[in-house]
């Protein structure tokens, strides 16, 4: 009898774990999705040519759950605006929001969240936040100026920080016609983030 009851117990825990998965997966699926069709719609890519025409989809990293993880976040008091240089030498303004420290194979990091001075015009952008960061696979899998995340303001002290759904920016792709905010100092992790898009030959992939 005892036995059923264990059985009884751990089933739907099971089952919960699994919905839990699947929904972060599905998360990183349409992710994924977006970002192809971004990518394929010729008012939005940044892809120019032959780039456009022979791109079919993104290569990404298999989605890996030790890349989602929750970050205590605190928020930054009076924060000031300041310019971060971009790829072309131009400068753009930002502010910093808060900061996020998680822990990634036992060890404990920080990166900072920003806000866009230009897209806080815009209504829709309110509660956006911008993640750009820096790790080793710069160069090798990823693209060397590093990679962005997109993230909304959260209501507590936690944030989630999934770099499955982490891309590189458009000037990974057509360095001419954009300037790219170059990721600060104070954003480059002393490891490998193995997720989200990666940088091949994606127009023949």
């Amino acid at each position: 009898m005892k036995k059923y009851i264990i059985l009884f117990l751990v089933l739907p825990l099971l089952t919960f774990s699994q919905k839990m998965v699947s929904k972060e997966i599905m998360e990183v699926r349409k992710f994924q999705e977006e970002l192809n069709a971004e990518y394929l719609n010729p008012e939005k890519t940044p892809l120019r040519g032959d780039n456009f025409t022979n791109f079919k989809e993104h290569p990404f990293f298999p989605f890996n759950r030790k890349y989602r993880v929750t970050a205590q976040f605190t928020k930054t008091k009076n924060p000031k605006p300041f310019e971060i240089p971009t790829s072309s030498g131009k400068t753009k303004n930002y502010r910093e929001y808060g900061k996020a420290t998680f822990e990634l194979d036992g060890h404990s990091y920080t990166l900072t969240l920003y806000q866009s001075m230009d897209l806080l015009k815009q209504k829709k952008y309110k509660d956006y936040l911008f993640l750009p960061f820096r790790d080793v696979t710069n160069g090798k899998e990823t693209y060397g100026g590093g990679k962005y995340m997109d993230l909304k303001i959260p209501k507590g002290n936690t944030i989630i920080l999934d770099f499955n759904q982490s891309y590189q920016p458009f000037c990974a792709y057509n360095a001419y016609d954009y300037n790219c905010p170059i990721v600060p100092e104070e954003n480059k992790l002393p490891v490998d983030i193995r997720a989200g898009v990666m940088y091949e030959d994606i127009y023949h992939h």
